[in-house]
């Protein structure tokens, strides 16, 4: 995973993208190639590509993260502040563990568009986090979206409720580093194993996206909606099969593929059906598939 750094910086460039079949059955196939077809002009004028970023984006003392609301957010909803689960600064929750309404006082500096400071945000608790089937940290906040608004001119990032597709241009926006970083989805990984965790269907890059060490939990943004569609947290760093830093991906029927050099990121468009009004969890909702305690 796109490890936290703790003490002194550590850069840690990635290689490559060849992938390797580590398997003797086939590769998982191959992503679902974007259509080519001239779209109508009213189509190609909604896919304008947005301008992205800095604004909303937040850096931890070891990760990178987001400020983001939800589609039934209201401006005076207390924020939420999005990154990875091994970023929860208690340490990464193991196989199996979910943490909800936990008391955190944690801070995050929030940026503006430069990647400036705009302030300090405050987290009230641990409202959700998992490293089982993803990869993701809710904070709430001690503020509302109109109070930070007020405060530091910033608005929240929206997170998308609706599943990324192969070919999107996206972009990955680190507060920690300070860094975006552009590329395309390559595709999505039935199961991406890393170590002792499993995350299900997880989103891949194309090669450009080469994401280093700090760049946890930077919020992966479509550029033609502006929307978060997912939070970056992995990439295979020496080659290795299933390791530590090493993930590998795992098709229906168990091959097994691994790619040197590529980076990942764990899908957010399922949290929206998991936050009702008040922006509060609830993982007893219709639809809500997130891993519960």
């Amino acid at each position: 995973m796109r490890r936290p750094l703790v003490g002194v910086l550590t850069t840690l460039l990635i290689g490559g993208g060849a992938a390797v079949g580590v398997a003797a059955a086939p590769a998982t196939a191959a992503p679902q190639a974007r259509s080519t077809a001239q779209a109508a002009p009213q189509a190609e004028k909604q896919a304008k590509p947005k301008a992205v970023d800095f604004a909303g984006t937040v850096a931890l003392s070891n990760c990178s993260g987001s400020l983001i609301r939800l589609p039934n957010s209201a401006d005076n909803d207390p924020g939420l502040v999005l990154t990875n689960g091994h970023c929860l600064e208690t340490g990464m929750p193991g196989p199996g563990d979910v943490i909800v309404n936990k008391a955190s006082s944690r801070t995050f500096s929030l940026l503006n568009s430069t990647a400036g400071k705009a302030g300090t945000l405050r987290a009230s608790k641990v409202a959700y986090a998992t490293m089982t089937d993803t990869d993701v940290t809710l904070y709430q906040l001690t503020t509302s979206y109109a109070q930070i608004k007020k405060s530091y001119g910033i608005d929240a990032l929206n997170l998308s409720a609706d599943h990324p597709v192969t070919g999107t241009p996206i972009k990955v926006v680190s507060g920690y580093w300070k860094r975006i970083y552009s590329c395309n989805v390559d595709g999505f990984v039935h199961e991406l194993r890393e170590g002792d965790w499993t995350w299900k269907d997880a989103l891949r890059y194309t090669s450009s996206c080469n994401t280093i060490g700090g760049t946890s939990g930077s919020p992966v943004i479509d550029v033609n909606t502006g929307k978060v569609i997912a939070v970056n947290n992995t990439g295979n760093e020496s080659g290795e099969r299933c390791t530590m830093n090493n993930p590998c991906e795992v098709d229906e029927k168990g091959n097994v593929t691994v790619r040197r050099g590529i980076n990942y990121a764990e899908q957010t468009y399922g949290i929206a059906k998991c936050v009702t009004t008040g922006n509060r969890i609830d993982l007893s909702l219709p639809g809500c598939t997130l891993p519960k305690p």
